[in-house]
């Protein structure tokens, strides 16, 4: 029986490459999802990957997916916390609102998928998970003190899941992007984006089945001896 690996935020852009890229590894996947149910009864057409709906950043919604994901697929030994939403603006504008919600889903969703899923982990001795945070948590950006907060927070849920798990051969890790080729980046205006891919020394936007192969690196067997580490893939962008 191969491995179940959930994919939050699965069926679109950078979650969309990974689920595929883990199923080109063998392993089951179910990909999260929590709006379209049109396009995401699509992605399962074309890709033969299920999909399970339910709000990240709803923790009782994370037991009961998570519960409905090992009923029909198996127990789960992966999971790759992508789901992430943006509510920029700079303090001054910022709703409490606009910062709680994304602190609630893109933070709060690694914090309640783990609760669902690290005993079951630890109990059979074996799991991975991968935590996709962001260069703009790592070097922080102008309008998004939520969003930077959050997947900075990211970073330190990784490195700090990552000492409880290892004894039980579960690895945490973490992947930041930079600027990838997605729907969101493609939303930004033409003139910002020619600023953006100024300052990224290789020249272009990253691909989404780059940051895939990161991701499905940490998640096999041969990445079993990495763990509490961030990858960085953004092109050169932000080095430290």
């Amino acid at each position: 029986m191969s491995r179940v690996a959930i994919v939050t935020g699965g069926t679109r852009g950078i979650g969309q490459a990974i689920s595929l890229a883990l199923k080109e590894m063998g392993y089951t996947v179910a990909a999260n999802y929590a709006g379209n149910e049109e396009k995401a009864k699509a992605f399962t057409e074309a890709t033969g990957i299920a999909t399970f709906k339910w709000d990240v950043g709803d923790h009782q919604a994370c037991l009961d997916g998570c519960a409905a994901v090992a009923e029909a697929l198996g127990p789960v030994d992966i999971v790759v916390n992508n789901a992430g939403i943006t509510r920029d603006g700079v303090l001054a504008k910022m709703s409490f609102d606009d910062w709680n919600e994304v602190m609630r889903i893109n933070l709060g969703g690694c914090f309640n998928m783990a609760k669902a899923t690290f005993g079951g982990m630890r109990e059979r001795g074996w799991g991975r998970f991968v935590n996709i945070g962001s260069i703009n948590g790592q070097a922080g950006q102008y309008g998004q003190v939520n969003y930077a907060a959050a997947k900075s927070g990211i970073h330190g849920f990784t490195k700090a899941l990552a000492q409880e798990g290892a004894k039980f051969g579960i690895t945490v890790n973490a992947i930041a992007p930079g600027y990838i080729d997605t729907d969101m980046v493609a939303a930004v205006p033409a003139p910002v984006l020619e600023k953006i891919v100024a300052k990224i020394p290789v020249g272009r936007l990253g691909q989404a089945h780059e940051i895939a192969r990161g991701v499905a690196f940490f998640c096999s067997d041969e990445g079993g001896f990495v763990t509490g580490s961030t990858l960085s893939i953004n092109g050169g962008q932000h080095m430290y």
